[in-house]
Parts: C-alpha cells; structure tokens; sequence
C-alpha cells in the first residue's frame, strides 16, 4: 500500500467505529471526492481506501491559515516570561501524553 492509504477494516480499528459506520463514512467522503476506493491487487476482496489530499487541502489550508493566525496573535499577547511558562508545561505535558500512549500501545500488544 502506497503511504496514506488504508483498508477500510483499518480505519474501522483506528477509529474504534463499526465496519457499516465505517462504509457510510467512506460514502460521503468519496461523494465530496476527499477519498476514493481501490481494490487491493493481491485480494480483491480488501477495499484500498485512497485520500485525495489535494481536495483535502484545499479544504483544510483555509482554516489552517486563520487558525494560525489567531495562534500568532494570542502567543504575541503574552510576555517573555508566560512564554518560558508555557514553553516548560507544554514539553512536560508531551512527556506525559507519549508516556500515557505507550502504555496504551504496550496494552493492545498484550492482547
């Protein structure tokens, strides 16, 4: 599989959803052209699912674009200080976040 594709029963486990929710999903993204469907060339039982991520993009950058704008503006509005506070509880909360998805990661091995 080419980088940024997946199976259908793949995005159903990452998403935790259902395989029928998980149809319906692809449904309406393929009907808005953010993604298409491929058959797998090994089995073609097994359903590619393709992003279109030029049409993603052109979706998304707008609100990046305003979203980072905003972020510029708030992050300005703080002094030197704030920032070195912000900067030491972000990296701690990193630490903690990757520590709390390994323990998740190693759980679901287990099983």
């Amino acid at each position: 599989m080419e980088k940024g594709q997946m199976t259908a029963g793949e995005l159903s486990t990452l998403t935790g959803l259902t395989t029928g929710a998980v149809t319906g999903l692809i449904d309406r993204f393929e009907k808005r052209n953010l993604v298409k469907r491929k058959f797998a060339e090994d089995d073609r039982r097994k359903v590619i699912i393709e992003p279109n991520t030029e049409v993603i993009m052109a979706l998304l950058v707008p609100l990046y674009k305003e979203f980072r704008s905003e972020s510029e503006a708030l992050l300005a509005s703080f002094s030197i200080e704030e920032i070195k506070i912000l900067e030491t509880y972000f990296s701690k909360a990193i630490d903690v976040m990757k520590k709390a998805t390994n323990q998740l990661n190693n759980e679901q091995a287990q099983k």
